[in-house]
């Protein structure tokens, strides 16, 4: 990407503006040359599959959360599900919690409408396996909130 931008700049220095017209397509190839594109199906059957590996560790699940974040979507409840069981397998309570405040996170404006289909979704992994959402742990209200002055 560098690289283009530096051609890019020395060519229309140059004065040579047909530049962006004749190279717009290698350009546009090099950013979608990262890998193959995958469907939704293929990427919620890879993200499974990683979370049911049987030797997984805590690095690996961290990490393929931390993964899942930084794409631009949210999780479909399936891969939720399998990062729970994944956690629950390492008996790591807290990881299971802190990803369901980040898949709320990933909700962003549409908290409102995606977190009640996802919370409904899941709710029946969370009952097998004792893990606890943060409303019901009372995380979603400050404990030592004082009342604002401008409310008094």
């Amino acid at each position: 990407m560098f690289r283009i931008a530096s051609r890019l700049t020395s060519s229309l220095q140059q004065g040579a503006k047909h530049y962006l017209k004749t190279n717009q397509a290698v350009a546009t190839a090099v950013r979608q040359s990262h890998g193959k594109v995958e469907t939704d199906e293929e990427l919620d059957n890879r993200y499974i599959a990683y979370f049911e590996r049987p030797n997984i560790d805590g690095w690996e699940i961290r990490k393929a959360m931390n993964d899942l974040t930084g794409e631009d979507l949210v999780p479909e409840p399936k891969i939720i599900i399998a990062a729970l069981k994944a956690c629950r397998r390492l008996n790591d309570f807290s990881l299971a919690v802190r990803y369901l405040e980040s898949v709320q996170w990933k909700c962003g404006n549409q908290k409102d409408k995606i977190w009640p289909y996802i919370h409904q979704e899941i709710k029946p992994t969370l009952d097998e396996l004792g893990i606890l959402t943060p409303e019901e742990m009372g995380y979603d209200k400050p404990e030592l909130a004082l009342k604002s002055v401008y409310d008094m």
